[in-house]
């Protein structure tokens, strides 16, 4: 069965390619361990944000896209920290082979050779490109495959290298530190960068970021709650950077949609002191009736026993969450069920997973599904445009694409926007309750060729 891949749809986003994808056990553990900032609101541009002292993050955020092991075992996000990413040195060449032979060439950088989940990461997420090329089939591409070992300097000469044998367009690195060095090398000679990292402050025109970024989390469940009249807010965050990025988003997201932040309280990893944030929120509880914590499993059932202990009933509040919340621990607490979070359609990544298992016999990691759809719409777009380099107006598209995990677009400051679902809480795990957006509106491409990216 094909899928017609049509960049001249004025309806719609473009198919990227059909899949299903189950979270819970392959959504759990990855994390890069990048530099982030605590991010201004968007109206006050990317020139305050770069005035926030940088803060480490990345626990969080790929978490929700982890990587699975080839067994059951969930990994550590501390794995990806750039400090494990380091132990190869900064070589920009071998061992990754090239795929394809066609005449528009793709850089493709990776940290290849870095040590623990960080090099298994990338020697998956390099299979789902190869992958996505094979299904692809009549693309006529070529993949640059570069290791960038984990660390800037490797990125940079990747990316020089990558350039300097052609590549029109580059796809990576997955390390904020990465992009950030790779970026200017890009820029300076009008190359198109399309990177995984999850820190929108390494976004810019022409750097466009295709992973899950928080604030589209935080923005889709404050939606849904104000839709469900739900209009007074209390947030007990994490003091973490990526607490501090959701923290911004939150106060922003509930002051669009007219609602009110009652109560804000934060707690650090010293768990003994959840109590103390937990008494506070006590205080505000009659006032609100949303509850927002925006954390993994283990620590949102500390936020909740304490908030218990507190003499706080959880129940009387409609509980939010990010996509952390897609975790078991999440749906064994009944304190919990009925809560919502935002996260992919459950329609993804579990064909992507099924095929990819069949070609490699391991599980994919979260990522690996990044790097399938970068290469299929790289692939589209080379075809749709033909000899002509791919533009930044062909790939800030209004009308987006479709992958993997849904529709997406790039915004023209190189983040990007997500059709997520919002899924409940049950002791089975989520269960979807609002359907992700399946279109972005207009294209404005104009009419092009089409491609079929066939379904296996």
């Amino acid at each position: 069965m094909a899928f017609q891949r049509n960049l001249s749809e004025a309806r719609g986003a473009k198919p990227l390619a059909a899949a299903s994808w189950e979270r819970g056990r392959l959504a759990r553990g990855l994390g890069t361990s990048e530099k982030m900032r605590a991010r201004h609101p968007r109206s006050h541009g990317k020139a305050a944000r770069r005035r926030q002292q940088p803060l480490a993050i990345v626990a969080a955020l790929l978490a929700a896209m982890g990587v699975a092991a080839c067994s059951s075992d969930t990994l550590n996000s501390r794995d990806l920290s750039p400090g494990k990413a380091t132990a190869a040195p900064p070589v920009a060449s071998e061992p990754a082979p090239d795929r394809g032979a066609g005449d528009f060439k793709v850089g493709l950088i990776l940290p290849l050779s870095a040590s623990g989940n960080a090099g298994a990461a990338g020697q998956a997420m390099r299979n789902a490109a190869e992958m996505a090329l094979a299904e692809v089939g009549d693309a006529n591409i070529a993949l640059l495959a570069k290791d960038d070992g984990g660390t800037a300097q490797g990125a940079q000469l990747a990316a020089q290298q990558a350039i300097d044998e052609g590549a029109q367009v580059i796809l990576g690195p997955l390390f904020a530190h990465s992009v950030t060095s790779a970026k200017p090398v890009a820029r300076s000679r009008g190359v198109p960068m399309i990177a995984f990292s999850t820190d929108s402050n390494v976004a810019a025109a022409g750097t466009y970021l295709l992973s899950f970024l928080p604030e589209s989390d935080v923005d889709r469940v404050v939606d849904y709650a104000t839709s469900q009249g739900k209009h007074s807010f209390i947030g007990v965050v994490p003091s973490s950077a990526y607490g501090s990025v959701v923290e911004g988003e939150f106060k922003q997201a509930v002051a669009r949609r007219g609602g009110r932040v009652i109560a804000l309280e934060h707690y650090g990893d010293d768990r003994s002191k959840v109590g103390d944030a937990a008494r506070l929120v006590a205080q505000a509880a009659a006032g609100a009736d949303a509850l927002f914590i925006p954390d993994g499993g283990e620590a949102v059932n500390g936020v909740v026993a304490a908030l218990s202990a507190a003499g706080v009933n959880v129940r009387q509040f409609a509980l939010m969450g990010t996509q952390l919340w897609d975790d078991p621990k999440i749906f064994a607490n009944p304190s919990l069920e009925g809560g919502w979070y935002p996260a992919p359609d459950p329609a993804g990544f579990r064909a992507f997973a099924d095929r990819y298992r069949r070609r490699y016999a391991q599980d994919p990691p979260r990522p690996a599904a990044l790097a399938y759809d970068a290469v299929t719409l790289v692939a589209a777009l080379a075809k749709a445009q033909g000899p002509q380099r791919i533009t930044n107006e062909a790939l800030t598209d209004p009308s987006g694409f479709a992958g993997i995990d849904g529709v997406f677009r790039f915004r023209n400051d190189g983040t990007n926007q997500r059709g997520l679902a919002v899924l409940r809480v049950t002791p089975s795990g989520g269960q979807v309750i609002a359907p992700a957006l399946r279109t972005f509106g207009t294209s404005a491409l104009g009419s092009q060729s089409a491609i079929n990216v066939p379904q296996r």
